[in-house]
C-alpha cells in the first residue's frame, strides 16, 4: 500500500489520483528508522532539508504516532517553529523514537 503524500490516506497500487483529496498521485518510497530522543531535532532537520521527503512521521518504542510531520512545512521556515516546539515534548515523552519517512521517487 502507498499513501498519498497530500493528505496521507491509504492508496492502491494503481491510483493516480488520490480517492480522499483527488491529488495527482507520485511515487513515493517509505523507510523506517530508529533514533534516540536527543539526537530525534536534529535528524528531523535534517530529513526536511533534503528536499525530496514528503512526510515524516513520529512514533513511540509501542508504534502509537506522536506527530506527523508534512515536509512543506519544512520549506516555510516560520511555519516550523511550533512542529520543533511539539519535538521537544516527544523527546521528553520517549527514550527512542521511530520515524517513518515517506520520499518521492
Amino acid at each position: 500500500m502507498t499513501h498519498c503524500a497530500n493528505c496521507g490516506a491509504e492508496l492502491s497500487e494503481e491510483s493516480r489520483f488520490c480517492s480522499v483529496c483527488g491529488k495527482s498521485v507520485k511515487k513515493t518510497t517509505s523507510e523506517e528508522i530508529s533514533v534516540a530522543s536527543e539526537n530525534l531535532i536534529q535528524r528531523v532537520k535534517e530529513l526536511l532539508s533534503e528536499g525530496n521527503v514528503t512526510r515524516i512521521i513520529i512514533k513511540n518504542e509501542e508504534d502509537k504516532v506522536l506527530l506527523e510531520v508534512p515536509a512543506t512545512i519544512g520549506v516555510i521556515g516560520i511555519l516550523i517553529a511550533p512542529w520543533l516546539a511539539a519535538l521537544g515534548a516527544i523527546v521528553g515523552l520517549a527514550t527512542n523514537a521511530k520515524l517513518t519517512i515517506i520520499r518521492e521517487d
